[in-house]
């Protein structure tokens, strides 16, 4: 990254002006920004279920994990049903982005980018809520549309793809939504990836897990889940003739999404979720089925003893694999690229390559 490069600029999301005394929350104290010729770069995801800091330097065509923070907050908790977001999970949510807000404002950065999905999306009160986190924190997360999920995702599992790759099927298992990328990668030189559709499916495992949560643990209600997100999934698949490009070979599917990086976990017999081994690795579908069985006969007590599950996420880890069943039932293919990674990853990325690719000037200051 050339010294001087400029740094993106951040009038719709990112991190604002601290906010006034009288607006501070307790317990937080912020001092200005500082950017510059900072090395680091920051993406913040405020989705449905959690919120995700991610803070990385460039190295090479990627970079390296500066430093990371991840809350689940449940943001969307109740949103299927009142059409806003409650009280209780706002605040959840401000906890975690305060802290998130600390820890930008102790280290220089390059740029900061911030973004909120699904439920800020829906919630009649999303955009209301975003101006209080802009006057209780000082960040300005924008809310972003599915598609622009979906090539944030596809910008982050690029590098996963390979030669002899003809199409990718990239699913997103989110909080509040399903977001499924069809990719054309063109021959000849590296895998360049160019989404050439997409849909946004409006289920996710926390309004799963409102909605059908407790029959996601009887066999009748699981089959009813899998088979109405499949039902959803077929008109995408005839309007781009994804099963006749499976047919053909050259189709890479790959998941990104706490339930596929649990599914390796618990198909690699892991003591622990370790990332280096579960991102990027590739396991035959009837692994990955077997794992989902496996999870299937623990019954909540197992999962949340289960080192790859844990008691928050006992609701959301069937909900999760319905999902993928259903995506399995449409979707043929022999095997399953995991990517541990996703939006931040992809802001990232992107933040990175505008900066190489951009004007050269002075590092503009924001404060």
């Amino acid at each position: 990254m050339p010294d001087d490069a400029v740094p993106i600029s951040l009038p719709a999301g990112g991190l604002a002006a601290p906010p006034r005394p009288s607006a501070e929350r307790e317990g937080h104290s912020h001092g200005p920004a500082r950017y510059g010729a900072a090395p680091a770069y920051a993406a913040l995801d405020l989705g449905t279920n959690n919120c995700r800091l991610l803070i990385g330097a460039p190295l090479g065509t990627g970079f390296r994990v500066v430093d990371s923070f991840s809350r689940i907050v449940r943001l969307g908790e109740g949103l299927a049903a009142t059409g806003q977001l409650s009280e209780i999970a706002m605040e959840r949510a401000l906890g975690a982005l305060a802290a998130c807000a600390d820890k930008l404002l102790r280290r220089p950065l390059r740029s900061v980018q911030a973004v909120a999905t699904e439920a800020c999306r829906r919630a009649t009160n999303g955009a209301a809520f975003l101006h209080r986190v802009e006057v209780e924190t000082g960040l300005r997360p924008r809310i972003i549309s599915a598609r622009e999920e979906a090539e944030l995702a596809m910008e982050s599992c690029a590098p996963l793809l390979e030669a002899g790759d003809r199409r990718a099927l990239l699913f997103d298992i989110g909080g509040g939504s399903t977001e499924i990328a069809w990719i054309r990668i063109p021959a000849g030189g590296p895998p360049v990836a160019e989404l050439i559709g997409y849909i946004s499916l409006p289920l996710g495992v926390v309004t799963l897990a409102e909605r059908a949560g407790h029959s996601c643990f009887t066999e009748e209600g699981f089959g009813a889940v899998v088979e109405e997100v499949a039902a959803q999934l077929e008109a995408f698949d005839r309007v781009h003739c994804i099963g006749q490009e499976i047919r053909a070979g050259g189709v890479r599917l790959i998941g990104t999404s706490g339930t596929v990086t649990t599914l390796a976990g618990v198909a690699l017999a892991l003591p622990r979720y370790r990332r280096p081994l579960v991102d990027g690795c590739r396991l035959d579908v009837h692994v990955a089925d077997q794992a989902l069985g496996d999870l299937f006969a623990l019954g909540r007590a197992g999962l949340a003893a289960h080192p790859c599950v844990g008691p928050e996420r006992v609701e959301f880890v069937l909900p999760g694999c319905a999902i993928y069943a259903a995506i399995r039932q449409i979707w043929r293919v022999p095997t399953l690229t995991v990517a541990d990674r996703g939006l931040r990853e992809g802001m990232l990325l992107r933040m990175m390559r505008a900066d190489r690719h951009g004007l050269r000037g002075a590092p503009r200051r924001y404060s």
